[in-house]
């Protein structure tokens, strides 16, 4: 247990530290290891556990979806969402706020990256919201909140490797987050318009639209709509399996763009570069998690928290709620990715143990990640969105998301309280 805690000590250390997550729980995993049996027993471990993850038939599954979101993006599918948004919502008062909540939900839906959506959003949105006299506040916190949804409304990566970590069929978690991603969507629309009623001078109209434009704005987004049914309709009906799903999505985001004549030979190239690259990079989290679970297993960390806890006489409930504190006070420090590869394999017996589903464990640890996405110090939106708007203060932005933080955390409340808005689809 010493050396369990010690390990875990270790990495949140080097994450601190900004060394790559990757090759520091590889880095722990192997001294770890090699302390509790051997150097030869690590050195041989660690082969066997990455070719079984190199050969499983649902680690395909990220590539294939990285791929599908990839190549949407670079079609310019991101500005198609917008305009048709704006369409319909931007004569309204706040409606470009609106426009970019919505956009942002739609964008989730095919790049699976809550950071990709901030930055994309941050381009396609914000100088729209600046031209027609939006706050920063609101412009840069509609964004940041915003790009949250890109973890849960699937397909989601953060799904995707919880799913691989905790043994979880993913495809389930697809279907389990489609409606707390659309109370979500519901839940920051509604922080706008009534930001945009006592604030009126903060989020203007916009120009008025007619209904001709209106449906002619929609002959963007089609390839968005049809993917996202074929999908997610299959994988709720049970015609494919998530690794299925991610390869008919990649084949037809393709198909979409030869057919519309945006993905010339460079561009391809740039897309096929990219989809590697942050494949190999996941791929190098994941293998460093898969061995330093192996680690917290022997080490019997695991089985002496879930000891610890039987032995409190804490009621369940009161397990999942002390459990979810530490992950949301994780969220404010740490990135949504580590937390859930370090601390997932941890608290998962636990959770199992007190008869908790874990399709629903993961959708509650994903809008708990999404809340610390945005919550300071550290709110990794918030430095994706500087990063690609240097000239907004970091301050007016977090006052901004104030609001939205608070209707994050009712909204955690509510699908703690009624587990059913998750599983009702999947069941």
């Amino acid at each position: 247990m010493t050396v369990g805690l010690i390990s875990l000590a270790c990495v949140l250390a080097l994450a601190f530290l900004r060394v790559p997550l990757g090759f520091a729980l590889l880095a722990v995993a192997i001294a770890g290891l090699t302390y509790i049996n051997s150097f030869d027993v690590a050195i041989t471990l660690m082969p066997m556990v990455l070719s079984d993850a190199v050969f499983s038939y649902e680690l395909a599954v990220v590539p294939l979806f990285i791929l599908m979101g990839n190549v949407l993006s670079q079609t310019g599918i991101s500005a198609d969402l917008f305009r048709a948004a704006y369409a319909f919502l931007g004569a309204v008062r706040g409606g470009l706020a609106l426009a970019t909540m919505v956009t942002c939900a739609g964008f989730s839906a095919v790049c699976g990256s809550s950071f990709a959506t901030a930055a994309t959003m941050a381009k396609v949105a914000y100088p729209n919201m600046e031209r027609y006299g939006y706050s920063q506040r609101l412009s840069t916190a509609t964004i940041v909140a915003g790009g949250t949804l890109g973890i849960l409304i699937p397909p989601s990566i953060i799904l995707m490797i919880y799913g691989i970590l905790t043994q979880t069929n993913i495809g389930d978690l697809f279907v389990a987050g489609i409606l707390p991603g659309l109370l979500g969507l519901a839940m920051y629309m509604l922080v706008i318009w009534v930001y945009a009623w006592r604030r009126p001078d903060e989020a203007p109209r916009g120009d008025s639209v007619t209904a001709r434009e209106r449906w002619e704005s929609l002959r963007g987004v089609w390839p968005f709509v049809v993917l996202f049914l074929i999908i997610i309709g299959g994988l709720y009906l049970g015609w494919f399996t998530a690794t299925e799903a991610g390869g008919i999505g990649a084949g037809l985001a393709l198909l979409f763009a030869l057919v519309q004549k945006r993905l010339g030979w460079k561009r391809l190239y740039d897309t096929l570069l990219d989809t590697a690259m942050t494949s190999v990079m996941l791929y190098t989290v994941l293998f460093g998690a898969m061995l330093f679970a192996q680690l917290i297993s022997m080490s019997g960390l695991a089985d002496e928290l879930l000891s610890l806890v039987q032995g409190s006489g804490m009621s369940k409930w009161g397990v999942l709620i002390a459990i979810l504190i530490v992950f949301l006070l994780l969220g404010c420090v740490m990135d949504s990715m580590a937390i859930i590869l370090i601390f997932v394999p941890l608290f998962v017996p636990t959770i199992v143990a007190q008869g908790f589903d874990l399709v629903w464990f993961g959708i509650i640890v994903v809008v708990l990640t999404e809340i610390g996405l945005i919550t300071p110090p550290i709110g990794m939106n918030v430095f994706v969105l500087k990063a690609n708007l240097p000239q907004v203060p970091v301050r007016e932005t977090f006052i901004g998301l104030v609001p939205f933080i608070g209707i994050d955390v009712l909204r955690l409340v509510i699908l703690v309280a009624f587990p059913a808005i998750a599983l009702v689809l999947v069941q």
